[in-house]
């Protein structure tokens, strides 16, 4: 899958269980009968603020590119450069190459420990309270990957992913969400859509690395299961074809759009939210 589809996916995760956008389709329904006279958007199974829906929105995004570390010359590798460069060349290492450890249940488990670590990095400030050092600088690779992947940026403006994730990792350590567990959840959802969008191409992943699970002999014979579990051990469930494909494309659009329209009802929200309060203060005087 490409590295914006990846980020977007991320993204869309965080939006679906964070948010339950409430639609109210009254008007199209009384014109078009199969349509439905509401509509929710999102599952609402975690509860964070409004401040953690779009940080949140943007670490996962981020965090959905993180298993391509495993390559030089994936995006992400440009993304910081030239951290991001060393980095990617050494998790590579590490990994055993291209879509072996990042892309496996070890991984998940190590991305998601190494979130939870950072996230038990706090401090107490005077100013602001209790900030989160930790969460703030990965926040700062993960945001720069997102930027890079989604194209926030234009790639002449070779700096501007240091500006952007710097910002947005300072303003993370500062106004982290209150929710303890955000940013390894945020991390876990992020880094298992990436692998289960590589599976659902044709090359697929190998989720038990370093072990390789061939299929038994029986069912590798089977023309469907032949072509989903592989004698090397890697599993794919192949319906976007190969990465790029049309197909991918018309799954990605219509989720990307998903992302873009939860982030943008929450920053609304949280704008409608600030007016009013400003107009309630002004009404005290």
């Amino acid at each position: 899958m490409m590295g914006a589809h990846h980020a977007a996916c991320g993204a869309a995760a965080w939006v679906a269980l964070t948010t339950n956008i409430h639609l109210d389709l009254t008007a199209a329904a009384e014109k078009v009968a199969i349509l439905p006279h509401t509509l929710d958007l999102g599952l609402g199974l975690m509860h964070v603020s409004p401040v953690g829906i779009v940080t949140g929105a943007l670490v996962t995004a981020g965090a959905a590119m993180l298993p391509d570390a495993d390559h030089h010359n994936a995006t992400i590798a440009h993304s910081l450069p030239p951290l991001s460069n060393v980095m990617c060349s050494g998790i590579g290492k590490l990994a055993g190459g291209h879509r072996h450890g990042t892309h496996s249940m070890v991984g998940i488990a190590v991305f998601v420990l190494i979130a939870w670590l950072a996230g038990l990095w706090t401090q107490g400030t005077d100013l602001f309270g209790t900030i989160y050092p930790g969460a703030g600088i990965l926040s700062v690779l993960l945001v720069a990957f997102a930027a890079k992947a989604l194209k926030i940026i234009p790639d002449s403006m070779r700096k501007s992913p240091w500006i952007v994730g710097l910002a947005v990792g300072a303003f993370i350590t500062v106004f982290a969400p209150q929710e303890q567990n955000w940013f390894p959840v945020a991390m876990g959802v992020g880094v298992i859509v990436h692998i289960l969008g590589d599976m659902m191409t044709t090359e697929g992943c190998n989720l038990a690395w370093p072990f390789a699970i061939k299929p038994p002999k029986a069912l590798a014979k089977i023309p469907v299961l032949k072509s989903c579990w592989h004698s090397n051990g890697y599993m794919t469930i192949p319906v976007l074809g190969h990465a790029g494909s049309v197909r991918e494309w018309l799954l990605l659009v219509p989720i990307g759009g998903y992302a873009i329209f939860g982030v943008g009802a929450t920053l609304v929200g949280m704008g409608q939210s600030g007016l009013k309060a400003l107009v309630a203060a002004a009404g005290g005087f």
